[in-house]
């Protein structure tokens, strides 16, 4: 299979990354082809997810061309050899590790590290990664990705952590790029419960908060 390769295009049509983590491959299975259905093109799954080889690859098998399939956790260079092994198209981390920036750089694939400070957000920007994670984003709050951007306003933001229905729209106001979205998109017992129509009213909600329904 033809190796694909992350698309801006895709992710600004819906600047929301759905983090999946702790689910199995039959519920993630299960969630994607709701996800998919919701008009959702961004999705990570967490390399501390039992799976999450096993999904990435079942997404880039079933959705490659038509979704970005990353992998998140990813804080050393061998994760991120067990992430590209498995075809992630942009990878994810909690982290500022140079040599993981840097390598993942190097070979074409997007990252987006998380950094919490002005100088850990324009670090990781310094050494290429073309987005940023703010991470734990709900512990600072939409104002603090505002005032970050006013004196660094090149930077692309993607506040994760704490992002949730409440204050999704505040911190794209606030002049976030996007958003990452994991328990409170990839509601557990949501998902074990099986009700199609009530995980896709709920994957609508953040339709609405992102002014995309």
């Amino acid at each position: 299979m033809e190796k694909q390769i992350f698309s801006w295009e895709l992710f600004n049509k819906m600047p929301l990354i759905g983090i999946i983590r702790n689910l199995s491959i039959e519920e993630i299975k299960y969630a994607m082809e709701v996800f998919l259905e919701a008009g959702f093109i961004n999705v990570e799954v967490t390399l501390n997810t039992d799976s999450a080889s096993e999904a990435i690859k079942y997404m880039v098998q079933q959705y490659a061309g038509k979704i970005n399939i990353g992998a998140g956790t990813v804080c050393t260079v061998s994760d991120l050899e067990i992430a590209t092994k498995a075809g992630a198209q942009f990878i994810v981390s909690p982290i500022v590790n140079k040599e993981v920036i840097v390598k993942s750089t190097s070979l074409g694939i997007p990252i987006f590290p998380g950094a919490f400070t002005p100088t850990e957000i324009y670090d990781a920007w310094s050494l290429g990664a073309p987005m940023i994670k703010v991470y734990p984003a709900g512990s600072l709050g939409p104002d603090y990705i505002a005032s970050v951007l006013s004196p660094l306003n090149s930077i692309k933001l993607l506040p994760t952590g704490g992002v949730n229905l409440s204050n999704a729209k505040a911190f794209m106001k606030a002049g976030a790029i996007g958003l990452g979205v994991g328990g409170e998109f990839f509601n557990k017992k949501i998902i074990e419960s099986r009700d199609r129509n009530n995980l896709l009213a709920h994957f609508n909600l953040f339709k609405k908060e992102l002014g995309k329904s």
